[in-house]
């Protein structure tokens, strides 16, 4: 350990033990809440779904700016209204139709851009533009650029309310099944709306589920209903300093995050909370029954689990700070919320919990208080009652700690192979980018995206905008696409507004524009454009074309995300290993250590995926769940290891090392099963999300915590630091340990 850290938390702890730290520390954590709160704007009022994925310099944020300035009647962003009579359009639906594009056009919605001219059509041309089959019409209608998914929905149910008035009823919310003449709301607008109503319908829920779940196992654990609160009241008031900072970076313009980001930070914030409290209040009850006076035993769990409680939060809060290295917006958006969090939350467990420990004492564990071996005999004789001097303490699982110890290698070797097998699943995994995918088969957008695929063809949803400046040249651009095998239909070549030599062809391609082999087809798509600009004479091809829309982004968030994978991972990793060296002063730890955390996220990985694939059905996870869970299993995951550490550590220098590893398990063990399954659950809270990404994560994660807990904790970092004996704390020597 590092002296001048430990001297730092004892002289905390020797601050701490005095009559009014106590309530110096609750009245500055009461009135720090309450200015933040009543000055400075709160972090849901600030959410911004439509923040970009990707930054200004990727090829399809190129194309969309330039749509912007050329292609005026193209840009913003599109949403579908399809309309869909399962017997067939009629005439009657067709006039219907062309009075909503009229009073669309002549009364447009607050953040409407354009629509197209349907209701200047003479009505066999209108004709044309219903499907094949006479039962799906499709009217595009464009909102501005920009505009986030709150006014876009505002305007939906505005157009929703103007179209009942007009035709007498809401096609909104007919059955698409029904035989009635139904509409549904999809394309990129629609999604992004939904996306929002589910995450922001979500937000709530999984705060309360949350809640009731920590309650829930903290009652069953400590069977104390005062004491079960009080690592939800530390929660509740980092909470509400966490809230008001957040608000105040993004009024500020400093920050951006969304609904995602949020609710993922909700259960980050209840989960990590609950774990730093955990230990400290564990350790508390422990001293409480050695020590008659509360605050010397507050005192003393404070230098015991202080550092420990500060070091794993220093860890999180330093490997949640490399994701500003992001090159993927969501995930670079996840940084500053989650450090903040993180922070404020561990700077709460022992600061304020402390404070509410020494304000209860005792009390705080009712009905099972602990005491004294001399207030037990006191309280026995005052009652008149017997004292029995025998306590059994023998801790549950001991035969399980001997066989670790005493076995090192076969549990060391078994638990490795264990870990291994299903790490083995993660070559199975398959990934998808699809949006669309992880919603719910009765939203809006995907029933409609359904329509679309049956009615007309999938590649209708999101068509590709292949941009080129021809620098003068005549390019035959149409012909060239038109020959390509996975391209349906190809629009005429539109000319710029402002510069003629920037043309645009809209190509609609013959798949689903959100599937992986969708957006396979972009790198061969713009080979196909740098050989023809080459071919046309055109220097530097590559610098002279754009592709844009849905299909050209997810496919370069494809690229980000893998790009992030390599970048991240290894800096995590890094800084995950240096704080460990630093805080054990050991390179053998820090080395065996690191190794675990890696062989345990992709055993989280491929179990998750055995269970995702097998047991509930699914066809592919999204792309990004892989980082997203290394994320939290690498900064969250050693959290356990540090706290076995370094009771092993400050026992190693006054005992035989085995005797060390078995007491430090028993003292710790159950402490740690409990936060682990509080953590574990708090991530599974997500798996009750109607969103499928979010269902995903949380499972993978909670396994991953539970491995943690069950697995990686009891068994394989005992058994390897027993097999490595006095080498385990090398370069130090166990003797000379502080």
């Amino acid at each position: 350990m590092v002296k001048g850290k430990a001297n730092a938390i004892e002289t905390y702890a020797n601050w701490f033990s005095k009559k009014r730290s106590k309530w110096i520390v609750l009245f500055l954590w009461i009135g720090i809440a309450l200015l933040l709160n009543l000055t400075l704007p709160q972090a849901n009022s600030l959410i911004d779904d439509s923040a970009g994925n990707l930054d200004k310099t990727k090829s399809s944020s190129q194309a969309a700016a330039i749509i912007d300035e050329e292609f005026s009647s193209e840009s913003g962003i599109p949403a579908l209204v399809v309309w869909h009579k399962l017997n067939g359009i009629e005439q009657s639906d067709l006039k219907y139709f062309q009075e909503i594009v009229e009073h669309l056009t002549e009364n447009p919605l607050p953040y409407q851009d354009m629509v197209p001219p349907f209701h200047n059509m003479p009505r066999e041309v209108l004709e044309q533009q219903v499907s094949e089959d006479g039962t799906t019409l499709i009217l595009p209608i464009f909102f501005q650029s920009g505009v986030d998914a709150g006014k876009i929905e505002q305007d939906l149910l505005m157009m929703s309310e103007q179209i009942e008035s007009i035709i007498g009823f809401n096609p909104f919310e007919v059955d698409v099944q029904s035989g009635e003449l139904s509409a549904r709301v999809s394309g990129p607008a629609g999604i992004l709306v939904d996306a929002t109503q589910l995450f922001s319908a979500g937000d709530f829920s999984l705060t309360i589920i949350t809640f009731v779940l920590v309650l829930t196992v903290l009652l069953l654990i400590y069977r104390s209903p005062i004491l079960a609160f009080i690592p939800l009241i530390g929660v509740a008031f980092a909470y509400m300093v966490i809230s008001p900072i957040l608000g105040w970076l993004a009024y500020q313009g400093w920050i951006t995050y969304d609904s995602q980001g949020i609710s993922i930070m909700t259960v980050l914030l209840f989960g990590a909370g609950t774990d730093y409290c955990l230990f400290l209040i564990s350790r508390f009850r422990y001293y409480l029954e050695l020590e008659s006076n509360k605050l010397t035993a507050l005192k003393l769990a404070i230098s015991d689990k202080g550092g420990a409680i500060l070091m794993s939060g220093l860890t999180t809060v330093f490997a949640l700070s490399l994701l500003l290295l992001a090159d993927f917006g969501p995930i670079q958006r996840f940084s500053i919320p989650f450090v903040v969090a993180i922070f404020v939350v561990a700077l709460s467990s022992v600061t304020l919990v402390p404070s509410l420990l020494a304000v209860l004492g005792r009390r705080a564990f009712f009905p099972f208080i602990p005491r004294t071996f001399e207030m037990e005999k006191e309280r026995a004789k005052q009652k008149g009652k017997r004292f029995s001097e025998n306590r059994n303490r023998k801790q549950f699982g001991e035969k399980v700690r001997n066989f670790v110890i005493n076995r090192f290698k076969v549990a060391t070797i078994v638990t490795t192979i264990v870990l291994i097998a299903l790490a083995s699943a993660v070559f199975q995994i398959e990934y998808t980018y699809d949006t669309l995918s992880s919603f719910p088969d009765d939203m809006p957008s995907k029933e409609g995206f359904a329509l679309i695929g049956d009615s007309f063809h999938e590649g209708q949803l999101a068509p590709v905008s292949v941009i080129v400046d021809t620098k003068g040249h005549a390019l035959d651009l149409t012909q060239t696409l038109e020959e390509l095998s996975y391209i349906k239909r190809v629009s005429d070549p539109e000319e710029g507004q402002n510069n003629k030599d920037i043309v645009m062809i809209n190509v609609e391609l013959d798949m689903n524009p959100y599937s992986n082999e969708a957006m396979d087809v972009i790198p061969e798509l713009k080979e196909v454009m740098s050989s023809s600009l080459l071919s046309a004479g055109i220097q530097e091809s590559n610098t002279q074309y754009w592709i844009g829309g849905q299909t050209a982004e997810q496919y370069e968030i494809r690229e980000t995300s893998n790009r992030d994978v390599f970048v991240l991972v290894p800096l995590i990793i890094a800084i995950i290993a240096t704080l460990v060296f630093l805080y054990l002063k050991s390179l053998t730890a820090m080395l065996y250590l690191t190794i675990t955390v890696i062989i345990s996220y992709f055993s989280a990985l491929g179990l998750g995926w055995l269970v995702i694939h097998y047991l509930l059905g699914a066809d592919a996870i999204q792309g990004f769940i892989p980082l997203y869970v290394f994320i939290f299993l690498g900064a969250l995951g050693v959290d356990y290891n540090l706290f076995l550490k370094s009771s092993i550590w400050k026992k190693a220098p006054h005992m035989p090392l085995k005797q060390a590893i078995q007491e430090s398990a028993a003292e710790t063990g159950p402490v740690i099963n409990s936060a682990g399954v509080i953590l574990a659950g708090t991530f599974s809270v997500l798996a009750t999300l109607p969103i499928q990404i979010l269902v995903h994560f949380g499972i993978i994660t909670a396994i991953g915590v539970l491995i943690d807990t069950f697995i990686v904790r009891p068994f394989l970092v005992p058994a390897i630091t027993a097999w490595l004996g006095e080498k385990a704390f090398w370069p130090a020597k166990r003797k000379a340990l502080n």
